[in-house]
């Protein structure tokens, strides 16, 4: 069963990617096609406090797990616990978050990945994905660093 938390999120997720979906974009594009970060005119988008600080903290945990995963030594009960803290966070920016619009559809493009990452490193996809999720969500986090002008933000390494 997916929590109330989950179906918020999802709702609130998909509504701005129906309406750019349904937005007559000006130019012959396939409406099927993935969305593609971009930056704003080549740079990072502005962020704000609310977004600085629930992606801070998703930093954080993805650094706690990650060594865990790779090493394969996570339990279930730390991804279970992983999946919450993002899941708190991604809920916190999508309350409190207040973005240009433009910027606000690129961050959704992010936060779709994070929340794919969040469904496998709970189980959603079966135990063998719980760490291909955390690297999901450290691989969004690093998009995330690279299209967002959050100062100080240090990519993730990933494992090889």
């Amino acid at each position: 069963m997916k929590s109330p938390l989950y179906l918020v999120l999802a709702a609130a997720l998909t509504l701005p990617f129906a309406t750019l979906a349904a937005s007559p974009a000006g130019h012959d594009h396939d409406a099927a096609a993935p969305q593609k970060i971009e930056l704003n005119a080549g740079k990072k988008w502005h962020i704000d406090a609310p977004l600085r600080q629930g992606m801070s903290a998703m930093h954080k945990a993805v650094n706690r797990t990650l060594p865990l995963a790779h090493a394969g030594k996570a339990q279930a009960a730390d991804y279970d616990a992983f999946g919450a803290e993002v899941s708190k966070q991604v809920a916190y920016i999508v309350e409190n978050c207040k973005l240009d619009p433009k910027a606000d559809a690129q961050l959704h493009i992010v936060i779709g990945e994070i929340l794919g990452g969040v469904d496998a490193a709970q189980g959603k996809e079966g135990d063998k994905a719980r760490a291909a999720g955390v690297v999901k969500i450290a691989q969004a986090l690093n998009t995330y660093g690279r299209h967002f002008d959050h100062s100080g933000w240090k990519s993730i390494p990933m494992p090889h």
